[in-house]
């Protein structure tokens, strides 16, 4: 399966984008870059890091740096830490960005790719807006556009009613809802359903010593941050929506045209509406079996 990821890393980004880099069946053409749990330069640094650790050798493109029509958003570093990897310090990666910006990349790549190649926004959706308003065609140039976000049963996790990434953009996810395109969204209500302990982290560390022991160092902040918000476990909600890429079945969805609020208290919910395209939505998953899905790919 040919997979773009557009990312914002993050904790939960680098345990998506290394799963995806161990995962056989997915071949990672690339990844793009925005804002959100960091700025987007931070964000580009620390892809780039992703790419050189995992041994990939894919390009990055870097994105938007705040959203369409909202002022810029300040970074979630107190969830991710100050450079997006918990308490680790800046990773400095060899490599350069390339000279595209991501909608150009993001564009190229579904014509070259066309009718093949799925799309994983797992930050702010922006860039992917910004590919629609580019090329007419990208929407239907892409076979499928996964995204990381949304609450639709559940509440939100940044105010009650909205999601982190479709409240920093929500402009953006009106115009990527309304594209025609064949969209699924992976939010909380299954995210959530599927936590990693710490224990789930010593795991890791057994089962890939290299890279296990870098998540698991990093996530020694995200834990806390659960933590004082009173859950025992990070959700599994940027991984979750590359899972759901790669294996479709591994969650229960519902078709239903979506919609996003755009302004007011209840800015960047997401909602069943009338008259707008259907996508389908993440409802339910199996917790046990997920995380053992996603704990194998990562070795024995």
């Amino acid at each position: 399966m040919k997979l773009i990821i557009d990312t914002d890393p993050g904790v939960d980004d680098a345990l998506a984008i290394l799963y995806a880099a161990a995962h056989p069946q997915i071949d990672l053409l690339g990844l793009t870059t925005v804002f959100g749990n960091v700025t987007v330069a931070q964000a580009t640094r620390n892809a780039l890091y992703l790419v050189e650790r995992a041994g990939l050798d894919i390009p990055v493109a870097e994105g938007a740096a705040k959203a369409l029509e909202l002022p810029p958003a300040t970074p979630s570093h107190h969830v991710h830490g100050p450079e997006g990897f918990g308490s680790l310090p800046e990773m400095t990666p060899k490599g350069a960005k390339l000279d595209e910006t991501a909608a150009e990349f993001l564009v190229r790549m579904a014509r070259a790719h066309k009718g093949e190649l799925v799309l994983c926004p797992i930050g702010p959706i922006t860039n992917i807006a910004d590919a629609i308003r580019l090329d007419p065609k990208f929407a239907q140039n892409v076979k499928r556009i996964v995204f990381m976000g949304g609450a639709l049963d559940a509440p939100g996790n940044i105010s009650p009613h909205a999601e982190a990434n479709t409240y920093h953009d929500p402009h953006a996810l009106d115009i990527v809802l309304q594209s025609g395109a064949n969209i699924c969204m992976v939010g909380l209500d299954v995210t959530m359903q599927v936590l990693l302990r710490a224990e789930d982290f010593a795991e890791l560390e057994r089962r890939d010593p290299e890279h296990g022991a870098f998540l698991r160092e990093m996530s020694h902040f995200y834990l806390d941050f659960y933590r004082s918000v009173g859950v025992e476990g990070c959700g599994l909600h940027d991984p979750l929506a590359v899972m759901a890429c790669v294996m479709p079945q591994i969650v229960g969805t519902e078709r239903a045209p979506l919609q996003v609020t755009l302004d007011g208290p209840e800015i960047g919910n997401t909602l069943r509406c009338t008259g707008r395209p259907e996508v389908e939505i993440a409802l339910s998953c199996d917790p046990v079996e997920v995380k053992r899905l996603f704990m194998e790919t990562f070795g024995g």
